[in-house]
């Protein structure tokens, strides 16, 4: 049975106004993530929390006299589990776009169901690039970051910074694949090299042998292509048996705002990472993840998180202004109107689904850097939207091929 937790039925109600879609039906979302498995920290009850700001804020606004009713469940990082939940959500509950989704393998799951059952679908937790490429959807979209950009910022950096030979520790499956892959294109495009890699199941509960075979290459750089608790756990494994003090650089490929608390700064300490929002990067950062603060547990935002703030505004400004949920005509909407919030730098959507915007290279501070509280990251380099994803013309989407 598939658990339903969080905010399972967040009504917020406004007297209906002028347009035809306030007065003859309700707005619905769903936010499908993990709920309290290892990506739950960056997405989980977190993103719900996100997505009711953005309504919230919708309201206040573009959506005044909308209804909107709020769902969330927990997909439990099982792609059959995340379909299901998807397709009752639309058949049954007539959800109209569904927002998160954590894990690669349950966004592809997802995305395969958005034309046949006429629903929106926005990814901010998944990284994989088949989203946008070979099973693009006309209503689907990639929002925050995905393994290309992750590449473009990590493995870029850090190779030209003079590691120049890599070995891979991977989660096994779609989204370490992916990562795994772009990161090593990029590697070897800058003249770097591959020594050896090697794959571990999601939510290993013992990372020493993984990172025992990364220890024994003579590789200076050992990239970390997994995330959330593996991520955790191999960074912790690292420290444990002296590979960074051994002169090797541990390089977490994808890492949040949510594991560097976890891991805590004595041990996260000058590791090198792409981060797509970061709540102390400008005064609109600051001042959105102030009120994330107030809402959830005293926590700032992860990327994620501020994801689906951004992908959930978005889509209910675009249902606004289009007058209709229909799927299709709000995808389109989408598209043509601009993105404008406090998460995303030079954002524009395009014909793949693909959203890119700014991107940014940090690092993370010495505990005698930081000033307390959330104050984790020193950003390196910004990375300009159209440097940070794969450029359009290698796309294998058919909506940009017709």
């Amino acid at each position: 049975m598939i658990r339903t937790l969080g905010v399972v039925a967040l009504t917020v109600f406004a007297v209906a106004t002028a347009m035809p879609v306030q007065a003859q039906q309700v707005v619905k979302l769903g936010i499908l993530t993990d709920m309290s498995g290892p990506y739950s920290d960056m997405g989980g009850p977190g993103s719900v929390a996100a997505a009711q700001m953005a309504i919230d804020e919708c309201l206040a606004a573009e959506c005044k006299g909308m209804k909107i009713e709020l769902l969330s469940a927990d997909h439990q990082n099982k792609a059959d589990i995340g379909a299901q939940k998807a397709r009752e959500w639309a058949d049954v509950n007539k959800v109209n776009a569904i927002a998160d989704l954590t894990n690669s393998a349950v966004a592809l799951g997802v995305q395969k169901l958005t034309a046949e059952h006429n629903f929106v679908a926005m990814y901010s937790g998944p990284a994989t690039t088949k989203l946008t490429n070979e099973e693009c959807s006309a209503t689907g979209f990639h929002w925050m970051f995905d393994t290309y950009a992750l590449a473009a910022g990590s493995a870029q950096a850090i190779t030209k910074m003079g590691g120049k030979s890599w070995y891979f520790v991977t989660v096994d499956y779609a989204f370490g694949h992916s990562l795994e892959a772009d990161a090593m294109a990029m590697v070897k495009s800058l003249g770097g090299t591959v020594a050896g890699s090697i794959r571990h199941p999601l939510n290993a509960p013992d990372m020493s042998s993984f990172l025992l075979s990364a220890q024994s290459s003579p590789a200076g750089v050992i990239a970390l292509a997994n995330g959330a608790a593996d991520t955790i756990n191999a960074i912790k494994t690292a420290r444990e048996f002296g590979i960074v003090a051994s002169g090797k650089r541990v390089v977490p490929l994808l890492i949040f705002l949510s594991d560097i608390r976890s891991l805590g700064l004595d041990i996260a300490q000058g590791l090198t990472f792409t981060e797509g929002f970061y709540w102390d990067q400008d005064d609109a950062a600051r001042a959105m993840s102030a009120k994330f603060q107030k809402a959830f547990q005293d926590r700032k935002p992860t990327m994620v998180q501020a994801g689906v703030y951004s992908s959930v505004l978005h889509y209910l400004r675009s249902v606004a202004a289009a007058k209709t949920t229909e799927s299709k005509a709000v995808a389109a909407k989408m598209r043509e109107m601009p993105i404008n919030d406090a998460v995303m730098r030079h954002p524009r959507i395009r014909p793949d689904g693909r959203v890119v915007h700014d991107m940014l290279l940090v690092k993370v501070k010495t505990p005698a850097e930081s000033k307390g509280g959330w104050d984790f990251y020193s950003i390196q380099a910004t990375i300009p939207a159209e440097e940070a994803f794969k450029p359009l013309a290698g796309s294998a989407c058919p909506l940009v091929k017709n």
